[in-house]
């Protein structure tokens, strides 16, 4: 049998400063970062949560209109927690913008900005969001504002990108197309550097990308050349920072046949990269109230007359035995992969949480006192 995940454990111990959420969409691991936080703030500590999806359900969660790229204070008047709350959302171009402005100076800055690969890149270039996400969660851990930092990802296999990203950037960077456009247009550099087949080089990629937007990238690759090296570094260093013991990672599941082949790929890969997996949070499970077996539940409805009520409610009693023997066999699946991976089941709710109170209630639910 697995070992039960102690969540009041997890964040109460103050050596505990980040906890990662991940898992398939539709799983409740957005109301599960945020009742994680709720928690924590109410335990006493200083919690902030940042989700990188970009649906607002966190906000609609915690009571607020809307997050910003930058934390911002829950204050509701239901909610006087002994700690402190705070919750943001990933703006991934602010954040780029930001991080640009930061390094490169305002003269600098301006001209990066109206660069149309510059735009291209920090809207929708393949890995942004996940860099950005590292640089964002190495700005709030840097901050000192927060001694517990909750990351809602992505609801999909791409929650784990980020941990490639200072990699991915890495290649990117240092591949030697960008290392020859980041070489000094002069005769006695670039032409000196990889000799006269680059003019052909040159030629023919404009061919293909058009004239401007070769001079666009040669021009963004150079504003950016001195700043390569700061990104590279702040991530790696971020990268660390997750594979510390001060960060736990919560996969986060359903009791569903998707939803937990997905959590076995996360566990897999986070076990693969060494990272720190805390345990398996199963969402909306359906445990037995009573210990009549299903079938001889169905026998004495069947056997009955004249009590319509009764009847009904030990065939609601039999089909919730079924669902819950289900959700066992399938968990049992799981254990077997995985048997040292703690797990805790969070019973399901009547209704969607939509709010403060709800989100107290599955805080309850996650630490086994509801």
């Amino acid at each position: 049998m697995p070992s039960l995940l102690d969540i009041d454990a997890l964040i109460d111990d103050a050596n505990t400063k980040i906890v990662v959420c991940c898992g398939s969409g539709g799983v409740g691991k957005t109301t599960t970062a945020a009742s994680l936080a709720v928690r924590a703030a109410n335990r006493g500590r200083k919690a902030v949560v940042m989700t990188i999806d970009p649906a607002r359900r966190l906000a609609q969660s915690l009571g607020l209109r809307e997050l910003s790229n930058q934390p911002t204070r829950v204050d509701v008047d239901e909610f006087r927690p002994t700690g402190e709350l705070a919750a943001m959302m990933l703006d991934m171009r602010r954040t780029f913008d930001d991080m640009v402005l930061q390094h490169a100076g305002p003269e600098r800055a301006k001209a990066i900005f109206a660069n149309t690969v510059y735009q291209t890149i920090a809207s929708s270039f393949s890995g942004t969001q996940e860099y950005m996400a590292m640089e964002k969660l190495g700005q709030l851990s840097a901050s000192g504002d927060w001694d517990l930092i909750i990351v809602d990802t992505p609801p999909s296999r791409n929650a784990l990108d980020f941990l490639d990203a200072p990699q991915r950037m890495s290649s990117v960077l240092d591949g030697r197309v960008m290392r020859m456009l980041s070489a000094p247009a002069k005769a006695t550099g670039i032409t000196k550097l990889f000799g006269a087949g680059f003019n052909l080089f040159t030629k023919a990629i404009s061919a293909v990308i058009g004239g401007q937007l070769m001079t666009d990238l040669s021009a963004f690759v150079q504003a950016f050349d001195s700043m390569f090296g700061g990104f590279k570094e702040r991530a790696d260093a971020t990268f660390r920072l997750l594979s510390s013991p001060g960060t736990a990672f919560l996969v986060v599941a359903a009791p569903e046949p998707d939803a937990l082949r997905e959590a076995s790929y996360f566990c897999q890969r986070l076990i693969k990269d060494d990272m720190p997996l805390a345990g398996l949070v199963l969402n909306r499970t359906h445990p037995v109230l009573a210990e009549l077996p299903g079938a001889r539940a169905t026998a004495i409805a069947d056997e009955m007359s004249g009590s319509p009520l009764a009847q009904a409610v030990l065939r609601l009693h039999a089909d919730r035995v079924a669902v819950a023997e289900r959700e066992k066999r399938l968990l049992a699946r799981f254990t077997m992969a995985h048997p040292s991976v703690a797990l805790v089941g969070v019973p399901a709710l009547p209704a969607d949480v939509h709010d403060i109170d709800g989100l107290l209630i599955v805080g309850d639910r996650l630490a086994g006192k509801g």
